[in-house]
């Protein structure tokens, strides 16, 4: 069985992330969304409240399971313990490979683990969820670039 993780803090999960991990899944026996509690942000969602809206999104999607990435621990060390042989990354653009190459080097260097990138669908290479918080604080719309789990939860927090 191969099995790759698609690390992320999801705050909130917006569909750029879910075409990545969708599109991980035709790919892999296996696709574990690992939520992380990222120490250089202030979440809107709690994590579990974030590990609930992606288990809701991907509930129906074959071989995705989701899983917390508990605070201090590497990533490699993570994908040992569920048996991934592989990181599944998204790119929204050449901007994001600069960071993301070198992670992945850190992290085939520490452990051998391959780092796969796909790129994003053009529909939502503007996405990030920093945005989307943005945009949703100051009023505007975002029900289009958010899957339903994440906007009944934005829109029951308004």
């Amino acid at each position: 069985m191969h099995s790759a993780v698609c690390p992320g803090s999801f705050d909130p999960l917006h569909n750029g992330h879910v075409e990545i991990i969708a599109r991980a899944a035709n790919l892999f026996d296996e696709v574990i969304v690992a939520v992380s509690a990222n120490i250089h942000k202030t979440p809107l969602f709690t994590l579990e409240q974030r590990i609930e809206m992606a288990q809701e999104t991907f509930s129906a999607l074959r071989g995705v399971t989701v899983k917390p990435l508990p605070a201090g621990v590497l990533l490699t060390e993570f994908c040992k313990d569920v048996g991934a042989s592989a990181v599944v990354k998204g790119l929204r653009g050449t901007h994001d490979l600069p960071y993301e190459a070198s992670m992945a080097t850190m992290n085939r260097h520490l452990t051998g683990l391959e780092t796969i990138f796909l790129a994003g669908d053009g529909r939502y290479a503007h996405l990030s969820s920093t945005l989307v918080k943005e945009v949703h604080t100051l009023g505007g719309d975002i029900a289009e670039f958010v899957p339903h789990a994440v906007h009944r939860r934005l829109s029951d927090a308004s």
